[in-house]
């Protein structure tokens, strides 16, 4: 059966890309959840990828056009029945690795990933803390290993780094922070939010976590930020009303939990591309897709099912000392949590008051599909895992 390849919309603000490279050629075969095209938005370049196993027919538009969403692009040639090509589907499994750190993913070849700190010389050390943030900022572990020259990187050195590092181009910048800007205003104008917050003790999560990695070499290490992952998207597998999409004026909830992780852009501006089935991955399998999806966003390389496959985000601005903050909802998506900083405070128990590392979490979720008592659970839900990190 022929079929139309069009431009699929990557998320509510995309309205038109440039195709800057053909991936396939006409006659090649290509297989579903294989990149076919790559584009260029104001997030980065993107692989869009095929939905059926085809062959590909005629290439319909040249590389360096801009066309708007819906242009058709090609012509396949798909075997047994096919669907409406309206966006590719969201894979049910992650997407192959990128070919190397730092560079784009590839167009057919799987290989393997960056894992976190590799590349760093057995001479070399990061601090935990310097890891999380060099995670954060989408700085490469290869490049702080470098820095290290056989010492110690602290803190002070990958904010140094990051401060270093080339800005984006300023119209790159300005046209970014347009994009979002209107997807957030149609967000807060569309959807009615509402708002909640709770305190979860991190103290089982943080022992945890400190036994856990004892243990490990450096590349192998867990960060807060996973098991925070992993304890949303439980939450929104067992709590109906948070997982999925709000389209054509009703809830589709959504089978698989894949939780879009905010990672901010170097020079300014955000993505949340999806981390795949965060809810049946270890937290090993979960570290290694969190870091490969960092050092693609560093690399603005993308492919198309990890920006339309998002079902929950999550969203984080603690390793900036920032308490709480109260996020806006990625549309078509119906829920974000927002994670703030992990401080010592007082913390009351049985009657004794305690110290203890406390993380506040708030929720802003669609009262077109839920309500502050099921966003109460669900935010329950979150700390109760917490509390129980060795069964994440």
């Amino acid at each position: 059966m022929e079929v139309e390849f069009p431009l699929p919309s990557l998320g509510a603000d995309m309205e038109s890309a440039t195709l800057t490279e053909w991936l396939k050629k006409p006659g090649d075969r290509i297989r579903r959840g294989e990149p076919l095209v790559t584009v260029e938005t104001t997030k980065g370049l993107i692989d869009i990828e095929s939905y059926e196993d085809a062959q590909v027919l005629e290439q319909l538009v040249q590389p360096g056009s801009k066309v708007a969403v819906g242009t058709v692009l090609a012509r396949l040639e798909v075997t047994g029945a096919a669907r409406a090509p309206q966006a590719p589907p969201a894979p049910q499994s992650a997407p192959a690795p990128p070919a190397a750190a730092g560079t784009a993913a590839p167009a057919s070849v799987p290989a393997r990933a960056e894992t976190p700190g590799e590349g760093v010389t057995r001479h070399s050390r990061i601090s935990p803390a310097a890891r999380r943030r060099a995670l954060e900022l989408g700085l490469s572990l290869e490049q702080l290993g470098r820095e290290a020259a056989g010492g110690i990187v602290h803190l002070e050195e990958v904010e140094k780094l990051a401060a270093a590092a080339p800005a984006a181009p300023t119209g790159a910048r300005a046209a970014m922070r347009a994009t979002i800007g209107a997807a957030m205003a149609r967000a807060k104008r569309e959807i009615p939010h509402y708002y909640l917050g709770h305190h979860a003790d991190f103290g089982p999560a943080r022992d945890w976590l400190t036994a856990h990695n004892a243990a490990l070499a450096v590349k192998d290490r867990l960060i807060d930020a996973v098991l925070i992952t992993k304890a949303v998207a439980l939450a929104a597998a067992r709590i109906e009303g948070f997982n999925g999409y709000f389209r054509n004026g009703r809830f589709e909830p959504s089978t698989a939990v894949h939780a879009g992780a905010a990672v901010a852009v170097r020079g300014g501006g955000l993505v949340a591309p999806a981390l795949l089935d965060a809810d049946r991955k270890d937290l090993a399998t979960l570290m290694q897709d969190f870091s490969a999806l960092v050092t693609r966003v560093r690399a603005g390389h993308l492919r198309s099912g990890e920006f339309t496959a998002a079902t929950i985000t999550i969203t984080s601005l603690g390793a900036d000392g920032v308490d709480a903050l109260f996020p806006i909802i990625n549309p078509p998506q119906v829920a974000i949590v927002g994670a703030g900083a992990i401080r010592d405070q007082a913390w009351v128990r049985d009657g004794q008051l305690l110290i203890r590392p406390v993380l506040t979490l708030a929720l802003a979720a669609d009262h077109r599909v839920t309500d502050g008592r099921s966003g109460a659970r669900f935010l329950r839900a979150i700390a109760d895992l917490l509390a129980q990190p060795d069964a994440l």
